[in-house]
C-alpha cells in the first residue's frame, strides 16, 4: 500500500498505491507465498529473516527483513523494514542455522533497529513535551508579569515556572539525544547574571523573609559556559545558607564581576589559572563560621546544623562548580558573617545584561502565528494581544499562505513552527517570502538546531516564556 523513497527507488514507483500487487516483487520460486509468510509470522513472530525480492532493475536481491504490525481504520497493517544483505547481491544469502557470524550480524541489525525506534520515539516525545511546556511557561510567565510583588499566588506561580523550566531542560536533553546526526555537545555561552536574578527572586518572594538584599551585577559580564539547571542548584544552596545565617532578618549581598589574570593566582583553596574568569560573591552579616570548622565546610556529611540537615549542601556546590572547571572559596570571621566566592572560567566576550522594560515589549504590528498545536496558538494569541499586537492564527502552512496572499490584509511578522505536517516551516518561509519579500519572520521549534541551521534566521527555542516570545518578536521586527 505504501513505500518510502528508498523502496520506490529499488522496486519502482508502481509499487506505491492501493492497486499495486505486492506479489509482483515477491518471486514465485517454489517457496512460500507472501500470504503464507505473513501467516507464519503471525503464529510465531521472529525478529528478522533473509528474503528474496524482485527489484526494478530485474535481478532478485536478498534483503534482511524485519516485520511489525499495527491496527488502523479497522485493518491490520504489516510493516516491512528491509536492509540489502549485500550490495548488488543477486543470490540468496546463506542459511543462518549454525552460522555464528551471520547470527551476530542479525543481532546487530536488530539492536540498531531498536535503537532507531527509540531515537524516533524520543524525538517525538521531546517535540510533544516541548509544545505542552511552552503553553505552561507562556501562561505562567504572563500571569507573573501581571501579579503584584505581594500577590498571594506569586510564590506558587514562580514554583510552577521553575518546575516547567526544569522539565524543559530535560526535554532539551532528550532532543539532543535523539538527533540523527550527532553534534559534539558543547554548552553555549550564557549570561550568569540572569540565573542569579532568578535565584534571588525566589528568596525575595518567599513568605516570611525580611532579608535586606544588596545586588550589584556587572553590566557587561563575560560569557561563561554552564549547565543552567545545575548552576542554579548550586547558587540556590549558597543563597539558602546566607539567608539562614542572618536568621531571616539580616543583610545578604550578591555581586558579580569579571576577573582577568595575567598569571596564576590563589584564593583560599581555589587556584585560578591565567586568563578570564567570572566571580560571583555572596556574603552575609550573620554569625560567621568558626575557624576550626572552616576547612571542613565542603566535606560530605559535615554540618554544624541540626537535623534534618545532612551536610551535603556545600559538597554538592563544590562538585557542581568543579565540574564546570571552576572553584569555590569561603572565608569568614566569627561574628562578622561569611563570604562565598564562586569562580567560573569565562570567555572574553561581553554579554550585556538584558534589562528590557515591559513598555518596550509592547507593539501595534500585525502578527500571523502558524503552529499545528491549538494550545500554542491560543497561548501566543493571548500573550501578543495583551501587549497590543493584532494577531492572526492558523494551524497549517496552506492557510497561512492564503492569508498572506490577501491584498486587504497587512502582516508585519510571520511566526511559524518549523516542524508541521503537510507543509513544514522552511517551505512556508520560502513561499511566504515569494508572496511578501519584505515580510519579517520568526521561526520556533522544539528541535535542537545546530549553529549552521540557525544562521540567518531569528529563532525561538521551545519551550519559551511570554517574555521570550515578546522579546524575540521585537527583535524580528527590528525594534530592538
Amino acid at each position: 500500500m505504501r513505500a518510502n523513497a528508498s523502496a520506490l527507488a529499488i522496486f519502482g514507483a508502481a509499487l506505491n498505491g492501493s492497486s499495486a500487487p505486492f506479489s509482483s516483487i515477491w518471486p514465485a520460486d517454489g517457496g512460500e507465498t507472501s500470504e503464507q509468510f505473513f501467516a507464519r509470522w503471525e503464529q510465531k513472530p521472529f525478529p528478522s529473516a533473509p528474503l528474496k525480492f524482485k527489484t526494478a532493475a530485474g535481478p532478485v536481491t536478498v534483503f534482511l527483513t524485519s516485520v511489525c504490525t499495527f491496527a488502523k481504520d479497522g485493518r491490520k497493517w504489516f510493516v516491512l523494514q528491509m536492509l540489502p544483505a549485500g550490495a548488488g547481491a543477486s543470490t540468496p544469502a546463506p542459511a543462518t542455522n549454525g552460522n555464528a557470524k551471520e547470527g551476530t550480524n542479525d543481532a546487530a541489525l536488530i539492536h540498531k533497529q531498536k535503537l532507531d525506534c527509540a531515537l524516533q520515539l524520543a524525538r517525538t516525545v521531546s517535540l510533544d513535551f516541548n509544545n505542552a511546556l511552552t503553553s505552561v511557561l507562556g501562561h505562567t510567565s504572563l500571569l507573573l508579569s501581571k501579579a503584584e510583588p505581594g500577590h498571594p499566588w506569586r510564590h506558587s506561580l514562580i514554583e510552577v515556572e521553575k518546575s516547567a523550566a526544569r522539565a524543559a531542560e530535560i526535554s532539551n536533553e532528550l532532543g539532543i539525544f535523539s538527533q540523527q546526526e550527532k553534534q559534539p555537545h558543547r554548552i553555549p555561552p550564557g549570561n550568569l547574571n540572569e540565573v542569579i536574578v532568578r535565584c534571588v527572586d525566589f528568596f525575595k518572594n518567599n513568605e516570611g523573609r525580611k532579608v535586606t538584599w544588596n545586588i550589584t551585577l556587572e553590566k557587561e559580564l563575560f560569557s561563561s559556559r554552564f549547565e543552567e539547571a545545575k548552576l542554579q542548584q548550586a547558587l540556590t544552596k549558597v543563597l539558602e545558607n546566607a539567608v539562614e545565617a542572618v536568621n531571616g532578618t539580616g543583610q545578604v549581598t550578591v555581586q558579580t564581576r569579571n576577573v582577568e589574570l595575567t598569571a596564576p593566582a590563589q584564593d583560599g583553596n581555589v587556584r585560578l589559572n591565567a586568563g578570564s574568569h567570572i566571580c560571583v560573591e555572596i556574603s552575609d552579616n550573620g554569625a560567621g563560621i568558626e575557624a576550626v570548622n572552616l576547612p571542613r565546610v565542603f566535606e560530605p556529611f559535615f554540618t554544624t546544623k541540626k537535623a534534618p540537615h545532612r551536610g551535603l549542601g556545600l559538597a554538592l556546590v563544590y562538585g557542581i562548580i568543579s565540574n564546570h572547571g571552576g572553584g569555590v572559596a569561603i572565608s569568614s570571621e566569627p561574628g562578622k558573617g561569611a563570604v562565598a566566592r564562586i569562580y567560573l572560567p569565562a570567555e572574553k566576550q561581553l554579554i550585556t545584561q538584558r534589562t528590557v522594560a515591559d513598555e518596550t515589549l509592547h507593539g501595534s504590528e500585525s502578527i500571523l502565528v502558524v503552529d499545528d498545536e491549538g494550545m500554542l496558538l491560543t497561548m501566543a494569541e493571548m500573550i501578543l494581544s495583551e501587549y497590543g499586537y493584532k494577531v492572526f492564527t492558523v494551524n497549517n502552512g496552506q492557510k497561512a499562505l492564503t492569508l498572506l496572499s490577501r491584498e486587504d490584509l497587512k502582516v508585519d511578522l510571520l511566526i511559524t513552527d518549523l516542524v508541521m505536517p503537510s507543509m513544514g516551516g522552511r517551505e512556508l518561509m520560502e513561499r511566504a517570502r515569494q508572496l511578501q519579500p519584505r515580510l519579517r519572520i520568526l521561526c520556533m521549534s522544539g528541535c535542537v538546531l545546530t549553529s549552521d541551521q540557525q544562521a540567518g534566521m531569528t529563532f525561538l527555542q521551545k519551550p519559551f516564556t511570554s517574555r521570550d516570545l515578546l522579546s524575540k518578536a521585537r527583535i524580528a521586527l527590528g525594534k530592538n
